[in-house]
């Protein structure tokens, strides 16, 4: 369980709350998470992060009206920098973009500036936004799978709740420094709030001594009882993992599946700004 779960700041939020939708546009339904709630937790500080990245949000179910009423469906890509102040709250996010159904908009380019707008304001750094066509999203085709999976490793779990101390051993100091692309389908965490799982595949590529692979999956798995946003898990194992291992470069990638139209992908990288795209069946 994090420790900063009964934060005045999560107390607020609607999240876990009985909420009613509107159907007519207000940016006002909109909410803010500090992340420095859990980097604090983490012993991080905002201006001094050792990663760089982003997360990189789909939308599936934006719709608005055009100035003659007839509906417009649209798939939306949101980024937003992990240097930034805030994260968006998930459910104030979805009945956000649920508030466009009924207004009426003049142009696809009038309500990517609204969300740009609105999206900037609310994490407190400059947010990307792209809208596609619903047949033609080209970053949400299903990508091949580059990287070795591990999750048919032959492991007897007995552990479920989060522990780093499991990651001892990750690593052989004198082996050789390798590059190599990893991916587990099976982490698995629950909402900080409300405790609903949140399911995801999570990519690791990383330029260093050889990984235990059977150490990385069984610490993956630990999380599954583990409470904490998409965002604050994937930073957590980057930390851990920093900092049981030795590596020239590291990169960590959740692809998330979704919820309420919404799926959420935390890339953080030792090297990278951008997410790739890589979008798996689960998505």
């Amino acid at each position: 369980m994090a420790n900063y779960q009964n934060s005045k700041d999560l107390t607020q939020l609607t999240l876990g709350k009985e909420t009613t939708y509107t159907s007519k546009y207000n940016a006002d339904l909109l909410q803010a998470v500090p992340r420095s709630l859990n980097r604090d937790d983490l012993e991080l500080q905002s201006n001094n992060l050792p990663f760089k990245g982003e997360d990189v949000w789909y939308g599936y179910e934006l719709s608005w009206l055009n100035t003659q009423g007839k509906p417009i469906v649209a798939v939306a890509e949101f980024r937003f920098p992990c240097a930034s102040p805030n994260l968006v709250e998930s459910k104030s996010f979805k009945l956000y973009l649920n508030s466009f159904n009924q207004s009426k908009f003049t142009s696809w380019q009038q309500v990517e500036e609204i969300l740009v707008k609105d999206l900037s304001m609310t994490s407190g750094s400059p947010a990307q936004v792209r809208l596609f066509k619903v047949d033609k999203a080209l970053p949400l085709e299903i990508a091949d799978i580059n990287a070795n999976c591990i999750d048919d490793l032959d492991v007897v779990i007995k552990n479920y709740d989060y522990d780093n101390l499991l990651l001892k051993g990750l690593q052989n100091s004198n082996n050789e420094m390798i590059e190599e692309n990893l991916v587990s389908h099976l982490l698995k965490s629950n909402c900080l709030i409300t405790n609903q799982p949140d399911w995801a595949s999570i990519f690791i590529k990383y330029k260093g001594a050889k990984i235990n692979h059977q150490v990385l999956l069984e610490y993956i798995i630990s999380f599954r009882q583990h409470n904490e946003f998409h965002e604050q898990c994937v930073e957590r194992i980057f930390i851990d993992l920093s900092e049981y291992g030795s590596f020239e470069e590291l990169t960590i990638f959740a692809r998330y599946t979704r919820r309420g139209g919404l799926d959420i992908n935390p890339f953080r990288s030792s090297t990278l700004h951008t997410a790739p795209n890589l979008r798996t069946l689960r998505q």
